[in-house]
């Protein structure tokens, strides 16, 4: 007997797994697993979210016309320029869907961000993955790489998991480099973190080449993870492939609405700015002093490496047993490392303990 059968690359897929956010016998844990808000959503998005109740049973704005006229007046953007989806995941595997197939190519860093691999996979394109040098993109790697076959190079800047950026000359140098017909994908999600001086989060690139497109999120400044809600700004051709292809009501209105408010709600955002500012450097030096080797980053979260597989194993049953949930990044290439996010004080002061007690024990052995 025969059966449906999958599209080739699909059973490649091994299917993304988010972070983990229980542990068997603890009551109280602390997630750093998932680079989320530490300080969680504006309170003007909760009440907009909450507000929404009463409608549910309308369909929402399929074009999400309110929310990217906020997005454009607050970045000084075109609003038609501007497409939204549920998450900036959604908008990845969009573009892929729309621009690369079988017997195309996905190119990207050696360890950017899994969904790039994945969604090439579900499109039947083949993921073609760049070394990094020390953890970092590497441009001349990148363009080494493209071939007739490359239809989009993604760059995730800053990087998840590494935490490493490129600067705005270099992102130009890889467009530079690149054939007019291949779309080039900055994915910006964690941009709002970033005070390097040197930093582009890509607009400029997408403003000015009908062949960049940049990507943004509400999962990460703006604690609205849980809604899925992302944007991209790209030239009026690739918007108008775009919003063919995507489900006509792809964000809910409760979304649009909490995006809409955590947009104008700019004392907010500064606190969640702050905050990593001040816990990121101080996990950084409290970690390192523990002994661990922490990569530099701007983002919301620190890439530890343990110096191996069993290390960073034992490391993660311990921190676990604490009741501390870091996140493996064994998928990314990295099976020596954890991957922690900034978390409220007493978060980041408990981790710092249980590693801390983790270094004891690997001392006394």
């Amino acid at each position: 007997m025969t059966a449906p059968r999958p599209r080739p690359g699909i059973m490649e897929i091994r299917a993304y797994v988010g972070g983990k956010a229980e542990v068997a016998g603890s009551a109280t844990v602390v997630k750093l697993s998932s680079n989320e808000s530490a300080i969680g959503p504006s309170p003007r998005a909760m009440a907009a979210y909450a507000a929404e109740a009463q409608r549910l049973h309308r369909y929402p704005d399929g074009g999400c016309t309110a929310l990217r006229r906020k997005i454009a007046q607050r970045f000084n953007l075109d609003a038609e320029r501007i497409v939204c989806g549920a998450g900036s995941d959604e908008l990845i595997s969009l573009l892929i869907r729309a621009y690369a197939g079988p017997g195309d190519e996905v190119l990207y860093s050696a360890h950017g961000f899994l969904m790039y691999r994945l969604s090439a996979l579900a499109a039947g394109a083949t993921p073609v993955a760049a070394p990094e040098v020390e953890l970092r993109a590497d441009v001349d790697a990148l363009l080494a790489r493209v071939t007739t076959r490359t239809r989009i190079v993604f760059i995730a800047n800053p990087n998840n998991p590494t935490g490493s950026y490129l600067s705005g000359a270099e992102l130009a140098r890889l467009h530079a480099g690149l054939p007019p017909d291949v779309l080039l994908v900055i994915d910006a999600a964690y941009a709002e973190f970033v005070r390097a001086p040197d930093y582009s989060d890509g607009q400029e690139l997408a403003l000015a080449h009908p062949n960049v497109v940049m990507a943004r999120t509400f999962s990460k400044l703006f604690g609205l993870a849980a809604l899925r809600l992302g944007w991209m700004l790209g030239d009026e051709a690739v918007v108008d492939v775009v919003n063919r292809i995507r489900g006509p009501f792809n964000v809910s209105q409760p979304a649009q609405a909490a995006g809409i408010a955590a947009l104008d709600d700019l004392e907010h955002q500064e606190q969640a700015r702050a905050h990593n500012d001040r816990w990121l450097p101080w996990l950084t030096e409290e970690i390192g002093r523990l002994g661990f080797k922490v990569w530099p980053s701007v983002g919301n979260f620190l890439l530890v490496d343990f110096g191996d597989a069993a290390a960073q194993q034992a490391a993660t049953a311990h921190l676990e047993r604490d009741g501390v949930i870091p996140r493996d990044m064994t998928a990314y290439g990295l099976p020596g490392c954890l991957r922690i996010t900034v978390g409220l004080e007493e978060e980041n002061r408990r981790l710092v303990a249980s590693l801390e007690g983790f270094a004891g024990l690997r001392r006394a052995a």
